[in-house]
């Protein structure tokens, strides 16, 4: 299962190219630019589990550091001050992690 089988090519490469500089990645405004905030809640989780690297059920900072590259190989990964400020903005419960729930809730108020 690929991220293109649910969302466009040329939507992944215009939210990549949108915060190809340092710094400039915004977990909403790429959600909204990949198209994934219109998608199923079913569509999302099955994003969600193929950014669970490690299959824990939640997304952790180190597969934060690495989120865009699950979108195209060639991607940068985020800055420390970046998946800092994404794992903030998702982690609603404060556990350090971002879970299915608060994933999905973090998608849908892109």
């Amino acid at each position: 299962m690929a991220i293109t089988d649910f969302l466009a090519a040329s939507d992944i490469t215009s939210a990549i190219n949108a915060c190809k500089a340092k710094d400039s990645f915004k977990p909403k405004m790429f959600f909204k630019t990949v198209g994934l905030s219109k998608k199923t809640p079913a569509e999302i989780e099955r994003v969600f589990k193929i950014l669970d690297q490690d299959k824990s059920g939640y997304i952790e900072q180190d597969e934060l550091q690495l989120f865009l590259q699950n979108f195209s190989k060639g991607a940068r990964p985020l800055t420390a001050a970046e998946t800092r400020a994404f794992l903030l903005e998702g982690d609603s419960d404060g556990d350090g992690k971002i879970g299915w729930e608060e994933f999905s809730a973090l998608v849908k108020s892109a």
